[in-house]
C-alpha cells in the first residue's frame, strides 16, 4: 500500500487545530453526569496505575512501617479523608456518588496496592480527581504513617477508629471558632492532659504559652512544614491560638517515659552536655532543659524518645522550621549522626524538667 506522506504530513499538522476549534466550541462535554466513555474512563485508569507503579519503583521503603504514628494519621484522615473515602462506622457522604470518578472505600481497596504505591498515591494525590497532593511535600515521615494507618484500616472495627480519630470528643467539621471545640481539635492527637496519645505525638503540657502561640502560627502560615499540623490549625479561628497555647502551658506535667537502655542515654547524655566539639555539635542544654531559657525555645525532656528523633532529623536535612531561631538548630544537628540522633532522644525521653530552681521535677532516678 503506498502512503501518501505529504497528506499524512498534513493531517497531522492540522489535527492540533481541529481539536482547539472543538475546544473553543465546547464540543468536549466536561459535566460529571453522563459520565466517561467506557474506553476514557478504562485509558485513564490504566495510566494512572501504570503511572503509580513507575513512579513507585523510585520509593524507598523503610524496613518497618512506622505504626506508633497511626493515631495522628487517624486524626488527619478523620478531618481530611473519611468524607469522601469513608471509615469504619462513617459512611462516605451522599455527594460522593456524584463524583466523576468515584472515590474508593479504602478498607476493600488498600490491598491492590504496595506500600511503595500508597506513599506514591499519598503524597502527590492524583491528577484529574478529587485526590490531592499531601499538604507539605518535606514529611515524608507523615506520609509513612499515614501508609501504616491505611494498612490497618482493612481490620480496623468502630470503637478502635472513633478512639483513634478523635480520642473522647465528636467529630469536627468546618473551621472552628469556639474555644471548646477547638481544644476538641487538640485533644484527639494531645490529650485532654497534654501528654500526647502516641510516641508520634508531642508532650504540650507544661510547654512555653509563647512556644506554642509561635509553633501555631508557623503551622498556619507555612513557614513550619506538617501536613497534618498545618491542616489542623488551619481549622481554628487565629483569635483562638494563643488561648490554645496557654491552656496547655498551664498543665501539670506527668512523669517522663519509662527509662530507656543505659547506653544510649549515656551517650546522649555526654552530647547534650558537652556537644561534639570536634563537629562543631553544640551542648544541648545550653539552650533546652532550663527554666530561664528563651520562652521560644521548647522543653525537650519527657518528649518521646520517636518525636524527638523524627524533629532531630528534619532539622539536619533542613525540612523544619518555623521560628526565627530555627536556622540555629539547622546549625547544631547539621553533624549529629542517626546513632546521636537516637541517643539524645532516648536521653531526653526520660530527663525529668527542672523546677524553678534547676532541680529535677519528675521521675526519681532519671538522669539530670
Amino acid at each position: 500500500m503506498h502512503v501518501n506522506w505529504k497528506h499524512l504530513a498534513i493531517g497531522l499538522g492540522v489535527l492540533p487545530f481541529v481539536a482547539l476549534l472543538g475546544a473553543w466550541i465546547g464540543f468536549f462535554n466536561v459535566g460529571a453526569s453522563s459520565g466517561h466513555w467506557k474506553v476514557t474512563d478504562w485509558f485513564l485508569h490504566f495510566a494512572m496505575r501504570s503511572a503509580v507503579r513507575s513512579y513507585a519503583l523510585a520509593v524507598d521503603v523503610p524496613d518497618a512501617l512506622p505504626r506508633y504514628a497511626i493515631q495522628p494519621a487517624a486524626g488527619h484522615f478523620a478531618r481530611g479523608c473519611a468524607i469522601c473515602h469513608g471509615a469504619p462506622g462513617e459512611p462516605r457522604t451522599p455527594v460522593i456518588d456524584f463524583m466523576l470518578p468515584q472515590p474508593p472505600d479504602l478498607a476493600t481497596r488498600v490491598g491492590e496496592w504496595t506500600d511503595a504505591q500508597l506513599f506514591r498515591i499519598v503524597k502527590h494525590g492524583v491528577r484529574f480527581t478529587g485526590m490531592p497532593a499531601w499538604p507539605t511535600q518535606k514529611r515524608d515521615d507523615e506520609v509513612w504513617a499515614m501508609v501504616a494507618f491505611l494498612r490497618e484500616l482493612p481490620r480496623m472495627d468502630e470503637a478502635r477508629w472513633r478512639d483513634l480519630a478523635y480520642g473522647e470528643e465528636n467529630p469536627l467539621r468546618g473551621q472552628v471558632t469556639d474555644f471548646r471545640q477547638a481544644l476538641a481539635e487538640c485533644t484527639r492527637c494531645h490529650g485532654e492532659d497534654g501528654m500526647g496519645r502516641s510516641p508520634a505525638t508531642p508532650v504540650l503540657a507544661g510547654q512555653s504559652a509563647g512556644y506554642l502561640a509561635e509553633s501555631l502560627r508557623a503551622y498556619v502560615e507555612k513557614r513550619r512544614r506538617s501536613g497534618i499540623m498545618g491542616v489542623a490549625a488551619a481549622t481554628v479561628a487565629p483569635e483562638l491560638l494563643p488561648d490554645l497555647a496557654r491552656h496547655f502551658s498551664t498543665l501539670p506535667v506527668a512523669s517522663p517515659s519509662p527509662v530507656q537502655p543505659p547506653a544510649p542515654v549515656a551517650k546522649g547524655k555526654e552530647i547534650a552536655r558537652g556537644g561534639v566539639p570536634a563537629r562543631d555539635v553544640p551542648a544541648c542544654l545550653g539552650c533546652h532543659g532550663r527554666r530561664d531559657r528563651n520562652p521560644v525555645y521548647p522543653e525537650l525532656s519527657g518528649q518521646p524518645a520517636p518525636y524527638i528523633a523524627t524533629q532531630l532529623r528534619l532539622f539536619r536535612s533542613g525540612e523544619r522550621g518555623g521560628t526565627r531561631f530555627a536556622h540555629l538548630m539547622h546549625n547544631a544537628a547539621k553533624n549529629l549522626s542517626d546513632d546521636e540522633i537516637d541517643a539524645l532522644a532516648a536521653y531526653f525521653a526520660q530527663r525529668e524538667r527542672e523546677d524553678a530552681a534547676g532541680h529535677g521535677a519528675g521521675l526519681s532516678g532519671a538522669a539530670p
